[in-house]
C-alpha cells in the first residue's frame, strides 16, 4: 500500500445543487457508492483509487463546485506558509470532531483549496480524511 504523503489530496467535497441528482449521476457512470451520514445532509464515498470524498448541498457559503483537501501534518506552519507565499487564510485550523483539523485558503489566484490533519494516532500523521 502506498503511504500518502504530505502535500496529497486525500478528500473531495463535491457541492452540489441538488445532491440526490449528483449520487444517481455519478453511481449510474462511475458506479460510486454513497453512505449516509446521521443527522447530516454528507454523503461520503469511495472512488476505485482515492481519494475519498463527499457529495453535500450547495448553499449561500458553498455554491456548487469542488473543495479539494490537501493532507498537512501541521495546519499551522502550513498556513504562515500559504500567508507567506501570497495566500490567504479563509477559515483558520478548525476541528473535525473525532477525526482532525482542517482550515481553508486561497492561492494568490484565488482557487480555494482546504488543509487536512488528522488526530488519530492510530491511523497515522498520513491518514486519509475518512
Amino acid at each position: 500500500m502506498t503511504t500518502v504523503r504530505r502535500g496529497s489530496i486525500v478528500h473531495v467535497e463535491i457541492a452540489s445543487a441538488d445532491p440526490e441528482r449528483t449520487k444517481g449521476f455519478l453511481r449510474e457512470v462511475f458506479g460510486w457508492e454513497f453512505e449516509s451520514v446521521p443527522g447530516m445532509p454528507y454523503f461520503p464515498f469511495s472512488a476505485p483509487n482515492g481519494p475519498g470524498g463527499a457529495v453535500m448541498p450547495a448553499g449561500a457559503e458553498r455554491p456548487p463546485g469542488v473543495l479539494n483537501y490537501i493532507l498537512s501534518d501541521d495546519i499551522e506552519a502550513d498556513l504562515r506558509r500559504i500567508g507567506a507565499a501570497g495566500g490567504k487564510v479563509l477559515l483558520p485550523r478548525t476541528e473535525v470532531p473525532n477525526l482532525g483539523w482542517w482550515a481553508l485558503f486561497s492561492e494568490p489566484a484565488g482557487t480555494i483549496l482546504a488543509l487536512y490533519q488528522s488526530s488519530r494516532e492510530d491511523r497515522g500523521p498520513t491518514a486519509r480524511f475518512r
